[in-house]
């Protein structure tokens, strides 16, 4: 992907982007999301696994990702930075499920994620407003009526293992409006790579961590 494929798209929605992002009314999927049965085993090196081992000094201790679910190219890695991107920015390959995270170097650190089901999908720059810590999950009141049995979440779900956003999550707004969409953790190994939530940027919990650590409230996102 480079800036070229990004220009693409060149964002063509503008404020009619914003306004889909409402009506689609993503916070995350519901626990009970639906994910693709049985995938393929992969080996995994000592490097890896000890990138994605168990991380203690959390409220929420995390265990170990499996990541012989996950297939070898949406692990962590450093690239070269294929989207001509400015430095701190953090871009988003739909179509590859791919985000980067831009460096200063020509070089970006690449992560596999899991992206929003068809219907649901988005393109666009904005930012990253704030960013939390094992945040509150409140789902909007549009997914509610299409998923009646999260009713009891209306004014919030605590944060905690079960929590659907996960260790991190970043705040994404366009100008000063929440576009309702998140990046955020995920504890399930086989929703990466894959197309299974409701709209939102998913990332194993041990990424989201990194990428919450790496990345400055205020960056530019750019989804494709």
């Amino acid at each position: 992907m480079t800036s070229l494929s990004l220009g693409r798209r060149q964002f063509m929605a503008g404020a009619a982007s914003l306004s889909a992002l409402a009506l689609a009314g993503c916070a995350t999927t519901s626990p009970r999301a639906t994910v693709p049965a049985a995938p393929v085993r992969h080996a995994v090196p000592a490097d890896v696994q000890l990138m994605y081992g168990p991380v203690y000094d959390e409220p929420f201790p995390l265990r170990a990702a499996d990541m012989s679910l996950v297939d070898p190219i949406y692990w962590r890695q450093q690239v070269i930075d294929p989207t001509g991107e400015k430095p701190g920015t953090v871009v988003v390959d739909t179509a590859s499920r791919f985000l980067y995270h831009v460096g200063s170097d020509g070089m970006a650190t690449r992560y596999g994620v899991g992206i929003g089901r068809d219907g649901f999908a988005w393109s666009g720059r904005a930012h990253i407003a704030y960013k939390r810590a094992w945040p509150k999950w409140t789902p909007p009141s549009e997914m509610i009526d299409r998923q009646p049995e999260l009713e009891p979440y209306r004014h919030g779900m605590a944060p905690g293992i079960d929590n659907p956003l996960g260790a991190r999550t970043l705040y994404i707004h366009q100008g000063n409006v929440d576009t309702i969409y998140r990046i955020h953790g995920n504890p399930d190994e086989r929703t990466i790579g894959q197309a299974v939530s409701s709209g939102c940027v998913r990332l194993l919990q041990q990424d989201i961590i990194h990428l919450h650590d790496a990345v400055k409230t205020g960056s530019t996102l750019v989804v494709a």
